[in-house]
């Protein structure tokens, strides 16, 4: 069924599958954007679909890391350089933050697919304000899941950003990016020179 998770064979695919999902979801809030417009901060943030992108795609990577057991990267020296892990500069572009992503995934699938177990500890590093100091490890199922969160939390405030930009929403981005048929309830969309 368009636009849904499609059936699942167990519970690592069906973590998998819906990353993913949550993957497509804000990537087609960028659909159709030019360079510009994903830069573009129409609301009272300072976010941007390219920005978020970036930060979503940083944010799992650095989550693969964590399971993977490697040295934490060091936190961003400046209030300027973690706002800019939001923005998409003016040195980059949104192909190039999509292209990054696709890597990204690639990477996630392939470091899920080489551990047996789910429930692997995956032990919290210290030192890390956000994180907590009780812990002493979460699995690598609950990484999973919190990948899900992460990604779906900003997959909706690319949502809102979109929608200020052009008046565009969600399904009917999903209708255009997977080529969906027109039906009296949903016109895929077009941008604004392309719908008269």
């Amino acid at each position: 069924m368009a636009g849904n998770v499609r059936p699942v064979a167990d519970e690592r695919d069906g973590l998998l599958q819906f990353v993913a999902q949550q993957r497509l979801v804000i990537r087609t809030a960028a659909y159709g954007l030019t360079d510009e417009q994903a830069r573009a901060t129409p609301t009272s943030s300072t976010l941007s679909v390219g920005g978020l992108i970036k930060h979503v795609s940083t944010v799992e990577d650095g989550w693969i890391d964590i399971v993977l057991q490697k040295p934490i990267k060091p936190a961003e020296d400046s209030q300027d350089d973690y706002a800019n892990g939001f923005r998409l500069l003016e040195d980059e572009t949104l192909e190039g933050v999509l292209s990054r992503y696709e890597e990204v995934a690639k990477r996630t699938e392939e470091v899920i697919a080489g551990i047996e177990d789910l429930g692997q500890a995956v032990p919290v590093p210290k030192g890390v304000p956000w994180f907590p100091p009780d812990v002493e490890a979460w699995s690598v199922r609950w990484v999973l899941l919190h990948l899900i969160q992460e990604t779906a939390r900003h997959a909706g405030h690319a949502d809102l950003v979109r929608e200020h930009i052009d008046g565009a929403t969600a399904m009917p981005l999903l209708a255009a990016a997977e080529n969906w048929p027109e039906t009296p309830w949903m016109k895929p969309w077009r941008p604004a020179d392309a719908a008269s």
